[in-house]
């Protein structure tokens, strides 16, 4: 028998709002990192080199992720919500860290999120009723304003925790998109039903 959900604190019309949510769009820094930007430096000395219409350090960005997270992704994956991050960076490690996770539907380098959010709906044949995203700044917007249900890291821009649905107990990159995960695994009811796997 299925234990009942813990009180996970989420108020009755956000789990209603998240309950056809089939689609959830993350941004990558300052959601499912902390935001810090660390590179490495040429090995003359320079830290950064103009490379193909950007700046681009010699060695890999290092990026700070939390399991936490990275679990949450998972779950989402094997409730039937498909994760898709649209970042306004790239690099290689972000690309490893979400081969790792599984995520196959991915935007890197995008600046103006809401085509790159249009295109993966229609692929998908979904339309934003069935979205949810959560992003911390202004370029986030555009895509949180469309979806049926939207969310913020606790440290988020203070235009976009007004804006959105709900903002986390959490900041980003130590536990925030896990608690928007959890949030969508009670709202489609596979939250008790995943747990009970992991209990002895």
């Amino acid at each position: 028998m299925l234990q009942p959900v813990p009180a996970l604190n989420f108020a009755p019309e956000l789990l209603l709002r998240a309950q056809g949510v089939k689609v959830a769009f993350f941004d990558v820094d300052g959601v499912l990192t902390d935001g810090g930007l660390y590179f490495s430096e040429y090995p003359d000395g320079h830290a950064l080199a103009r490379a193909g219409g950007g700046y681009r350090a010699s060695g890999e960005i290092i990026k700070r992720f939390n399991t936490l997270d990275g679990h949450g992704l998972k779950l989402l994956q094997r409730a039937g919500i498909t994760p898709v991050v649209i970042t306004g960076r790239d690099s290689d490690v972000l690309r490893a860290r979400l081969q790792a996770l599984g995520i196959t539907h991915a935007h890197f380098g995008t600046e103006d999120k809401r085509p790159a959010a249009e295109t993966t709906l229609q692929a998908l044949g979904l339309d934003w009723a069935a979205a949810a995203a959560m992003g911390d700044d202004w370029p986030d917007l555009p895509v949180m304003s469309r979806a049926a249900l939207s969310c913020a890291p606790s440290n988020a821009h203070l235009e976009v925790r007004v804006q959105a649905h709900h903002v986390t107990q959490a900041p980003g990159g130590h536990g925030a998109a896990r608690e928007f995960c959890d949030l969508l695994l009670v709202a489609c009811g596979r939250y008790a039903e995943l747990l009970q796997e992991y209990r002895l």
